[in-house]
């Protein structure tokens, strides 16, 4: 550390140094006097050994944040795809140009002339990077292949107006969180053919699992395991393309709010089994797909009054109850149904109980209704 802040002594005495020179000729011209070659000498010295001390002591904060900063550029710029870079580096350029026009009006300026160009450039160049950024999808839209599948896409619609059909664009990427890859269901899922565009794979939730899948409790080694077979799986035999992104993140920080804010910047549609995830993604405007949702709303639908035949297999909480489940997994509760464990009984549907979490049946016995 004590190297560091030599390093950064001498670079402060150099700019103070270099800085009190360029400087000596505006400060004349402002104070009307010509300065002695002693006394010019001595203000160089002395800007060069006020600017020593204040890098000496300010060596380590600095370094810090330099290197803070370009691990930060490094992670954003490995992180934006190459619209993003393309679209801010041309930002850039045009930040540089205006700022190069002000140059010869910003050198009138007495004392900091000098300086006000750099500072210029480094400014205006910032704010065409964000404003570039900011502007990114209307700037595409502007580019000539997009302004020809434009007026591609409006033959296209106006000659699909007149067959009485309308063609329909990509489907929107989808980023799988940690819960939906360890439930594993996705993969049926994607089979069937409901799930269309690309499967995103989050850098961020690989690493959630690699954790989960290392964990010294046995219960989430397992989990952690099942889903990295699940992503096995989805890469190997599912008919959608299946990729990994990296995205900037840190060890500490959030995996849903980063999800989320991928969801966000990206429009890609977030798949779950994690309630919560799904109602704080709706409240942000973040397209989010369900699968508990999915599941429920593709289980069997029965009323009050309809007849079922279901298996007893263990008894229930209250006295004298069974429970039995449907084909797809639904709950039937049997009033005064312990006795037939291990049995198939006719059962008449009493109250059906539906909830996030799912739907329940309760029923009795038909034989019951019979000697009523």
């Amino acid at each position: 550390m004590e190297k560091v802040r030599r390093y950064f002594a001498m670079a402060g005495a150099l700019l103070g140094g270099v800085g009190a020179f360029y400087l000596r000729s505006p400060l004349e011209s402002l104070l009307q006097k010509e300065f002695a070659p002693v006394v010019s000498v001595g203000l160089i010295v002395f800007a060069a050994a006020v600017f020593a001390v204040i890098f000496f002591f300010l060596g380590a904060p600095l370094s810090k944040a330099i290197i803070g900063g370009v691990d930060w550029l490094a992670k954003t710029v490995v992180g934006a795809s190459l619209q993003e870079i393309v679209v801010s580096v041309g930002g850039l350029i045009i930040g540089l140009i205006i700022a190069n026009l002000l140059t010869p009006s910003l050198h009138r300026i007495p004392i900091v002339g000098a300086f006000l160009p750099a500072a210029a450039m480094i400014v205006l160049g910032y704010i065409g990077i964000a404003v570039a950024r900011s502007k990114k999808d209307d700037i595409i839209s502007l580019s000539p292949g997009r302004l020809m599948q434009a007026m591609k896409g409006t033959r296209a619609t106006r000659q699909a107006e007149r067959k009485g059909d309308l063609p329909f664009g990509q489907a929107a990427p989808k980023l799988l969180d940690t819960s939906t890859i360890i439930d594993g269901r996705i993969v049926d899922i994607c089979r069937s053919g409901f799930i269309e565009g690309k499967l995103i794979i989050p850098n961020f939730v690989l690493d959630e699992l690699r954790r989960i899948a290392d964990s010294a409790d046995n219960l989430k080694r397992n989990k952690g395991r099942r889903g990295l077979d699940t992503l096995n799986t989805l890469q190997r035999d599912v008919p959608l393309e299946v990729i990994t992104w990296d995205w900037p993140s840190s060890p500490n920080d959030d995996v849903d709010a980063l999800l989320l804010k991928m969801g966000q910047e990206t429009g890609a549609v977030v798949i779950t089994t994690d309630y919560n995830l799904a109602k704080i993604a709706e409240l942000q405007r973040v397209g989010v797909l369900n699968v508990n949702r999915l599941a429920n709303a593709l289980k069997l639908m029965v009323a009050p009054g309809e007849e079922l035949v279901v298996e007893i297999h263990r008894e229930g909480k209250q006295p004298g109850q069974g429970v039995g489940y449907l084909d797809d997994g639904t709950m039937v509760v049997v009033e005064q149904a312990k006795r037939h464990l291990s049995e198939e009984i006719a059962v008449v549907v009493t109250n059906v109980h539906t909830s996030p979490a799912g739907r329940m049946v309760f029923a009795r016995p038909k034989y019951l209704d019979r000697a009523e």
